[in-house]
């Protein structure tokens, strides 16, 4: 095997690669890359038996062949050669880098390419297209909640459903809190509800645009993403998740309305005096918002902000990073905070209200 391929280009794809490997142990196949060159194209495979990532780069100078080789160390190699061109060639058991426009050459020794773990694949008419600015959203309003409690794994993902009227719907929870954003999509197929582990909407997240559309499809245990020349797939969790409309809160009788990017710099200064507990106390009144920290022995932070609110005085104790999480990616200038008693959940939803929101549960005081 040999190709000649740019150098950044190449960087950039087994990168994406090594954010999927989960194994540094240079002598195990599954902390390798797959690479294969079929005709003027450089094929790279990557998996950690869970999540599987394929892409493909143009290549100059090619003989055909498949190999593996220990993808961390590829990285570093490749990062730390010059710009431009680079060579990669295959010599019985080891491959060569060099590059045209310096003598530097490295040797990586490679396991073949048929004993690399297949990775899932489905027919493309089974797959479907979304768009890509809506479902990297519902990523982002929902992966931050997912519990990462093992003992309760059926929470360890994103769930994704379809409901009437080609509506979908991603949620996640941890049990004390819960993320929901659905969207209206036309020409949806019927697909049986799963649970999506994070790491693979992390990679969409991190490598996918806003532009064009996403194609996903789902089988029975995996799932599946293709966007521009990348092709992504993951188990699915198994298990039975939680019934999530039962705990969407109702008829919340009392709200106020605030500044989101004023909300959360306050949170930020007055978590210089949240310790461990991680609690900050909303007191609610008419006259304004205060935001506080418990005092400690070395002192204690307050806020006062103005706010919409029109009911009784009441005091909220809360969870900072419940609340920062959402605040960071709620793309309204105000948020409207619903609640109707301060034991029970309350509600942040954008103003005007929009097709997501986000509920939590408030610290228990004994």
């Amino acid at each position: 095997m040999r190709f000649v391929c740019d150098r950044d280009t190449f960087a950039k794809e087994i990168a994406i690669a090594q954010d999927i490997i989960a194994s540094k142990n240079a002598f195990s196949i599954m902390s390798n890359v797959y690479l294969e060159v079929i005709d003027s194209r450089l094929i790279i495979k990557a998996t950690d038996a869970k999540v599987g990532f394929e892409t493909e780069i143009p290549v100059s100078d090619s003989e055909p062949g498949a190999i593996t080789v220990f993808c961390d160390k590829l990285l570093a190699i490749t990062n730390s050669i010059p710009e431009g061109d680079m060579i990669l060639e295959q010599h019985d058991s080891v491959i060569e880098i060099k590059t045209l426009s310096k003598n530097v050459r490295f040797q990586l020794k490679t396991i073949a390419g048929d004993k690399y773990p297949v990775i899932p694949d489905i027919e493309d008419n089974q797959y479907f297209p979304l768009r890509a600015r809506d479902l990297r959203k519902m990523i982002s309003q929902t992966i931050f909640s997912v519990s990462n409690d093992e003992t309760r794994f059926f929470m360890n993902g994103v769930f994704i459903e379809k409901l009437p009227e080609n509506e979908l719907v991603m949620v996640a929870t941890d049990g004390r809190r819960l993320a929901y954003m659905s969207i209206e999509e036309g020409n949806i197929p019927d697909f049986r509800p799963a649970i999506i582990p994070p790491k693979v909407l992390s990679v969409i997240l991190k490598r996918a645009s806003d532009e064009g559309q996403i194609y996903m499809a789902i089988s029975e245990k995996n799932i599946f993403f293709r966007f521009g020349n990348y092709q992504l797939t993951s188990y699915l969790i198994e298990g039975r998740f939680p019934n999530y409309q039962k705990v969407i809160p109702q008829n919340q009788r009392q709200k106020f309305s605030v500044s989101k990017d004023e909300l959360l710099s306050a949170l930020r200064r007055v978590s210089l005096f949240v310790e461990r507990s991680n609690k900050v106390i909303f007191d609610i009144s008419r006259r304004g918002l205060v935001i506080k920290s418990e005092e400690t022995e070395l002192g204690a932070a307050r806020e006062e902000l103005s706010c919409e609110y029109d009911g009784d005085d009441v005091v909220i104790f809360l969870n900072l990073r419940y609340l920062e999480d959402p605040l960071k990616v709620m793309d309204s200038e105000n948020i409207t905070i619903e609640f109707s008693d301060p034991s029970r959940a309350i509600t942040l939803r954008p103003e005007p209200a929009s097709n997501y929101f986000h509920v939590m549960m408030p610290i228990q005081q004994p």
